[in-house]
């Protein structure tokens, strides 16, 4: 009988090959020392300042930390106590779902509409002057304040006089005090105020589709515009379309400085309290780290799960 082969220890070969690999890489990173240099910058600060913030973040969600005291292990303390002892957060989640699904589907296609209609105006000059128009609310940071005039809560306010002097009311509506009425004009204001970076990126993708493609369409049978859209169009800007819709998820999950500017912080009857006001409430005002942190870390995965249904979705356009 032949004699059984001894077999080598698993782990001498495994030490064996991550050295193998680490060599690879450094003569990798020495042949191509000048990107490496060129992007060290970028990569120290996005490590610095966006990495390893979230890192510790989540770290300290599973702790007591008040800043004064150093912080205290607690486990899944605080994120049992904000879905089953805090009843203001789960208000805050119902209202984020409800500015999420309505500002940011709606937000998202009403820039890409607009967009293509700006995009068909053939006058240069004309077009850029309409995508300063729509763009101009999101360079003014505190754009929304002429809202507040708009609706502000005495005779004084336009939409008050315009409602008295038509005779539809004979006192003056207390806007952002009244609960049903705060909702919708948050909803409005925040739409108003969607035509931002991804509205820029949804033009500069149409003004860079090849022309050559919608000629070959109609060849193939695109009848109308909206054919076009969807198979040439459309997917001949995926890259933008995914940028605009990163961006639109994360302003539609961080609304909050828009907000509390008009309906105040918090707002009556917390009827547009947001996760962002209630980790801000936690975080700025009273200074319960460890809470906050664990609200932050709730918002960067339900965000991160977003993101990936998105890039499931978009990577099915004009497929």
């Amino acid at each position: 009988m032949e004699e059984r082969k001894e077999k080598k220890p698993l782990l001498p070969l495994l030490l064996a090959y991550g050295k193998i690999k680490r060599r690879e890489l450094f003569r990798a990173v020495r042949r191509n020392r000048t990107p490496y240099l060129l992007m060290a910058p970028y990569c120290l600060l996005f490590i610095l300042f966006y990495l390893l913030p979230v890192c510790i973040s989540i770290g300290l969600g599973f702790t007591y930390f008040n800043v004064l005291e150093p912080p205290k292990f607690v486990g899944l303390q605080n994120y049992i106590d904000l879905f089953f002892a805090d009843d203001i957060f789960l208000t805050a989640v119902k209202n984020t779902f409800v500015f999420a699904i309505i500002t940011g589907p709606v937000g998202y296609f009403l820039a890409l509409f607009i967009a293509w209609m700006i995009n068909d105006i053939k006058n240069s000059k004309l077009r850029a002057f309409m995508t300063l128009l729509f763009y101009a609310p999101t360079i003014s940071g505190q754009a929304y304040i002429i809202w507040k005039f708009i609706f502000s809560s005495d005779i004084y306010g336009i939409a008050n006089g315009w409602l008295m002097k038509l005779g539809l009311t004979s006192q003056a509506i207390l806007w952002f005090e009244n609960d049903k009425y705060c909702m919708i004009i948050c909803i409005v204001v925040v739409l108003w105020m969607s035509m931002g970076t991804g509205f820029l990126s949804f033009i500069a993708g149409l003004q860079n589709v090849d022309k050559s493609l919608y000629e070959a369409g109609y060849m193939d049978g695109v009848k109308n515009r909206f054919q076009e859209l969807w198979y040439i169009t459309l997917p001949a800007m995926k890259e933008q379309l995914m940028f605009g819709a990163v961006m639109t998820v994360t302003a539609s999950f961080a609304i909050h400085d828009q907000i509390a500017a008009l309906a105040g912080f918090p707002s009556v009857k917390y009827c547009v309290h947001t996760v962002v006001s209630h980790l801000v409430d936690y975080g700025s005002v009273r200074f319960e780290m460890g809470y906050a942190s664990a609200i932050a870390t709730l918002l960067f995965v339900v965000m991160i799960a977003c993101n990936k249904l998105i890039q499931k979705f978009l990577g099915k356009v004009g497929s």
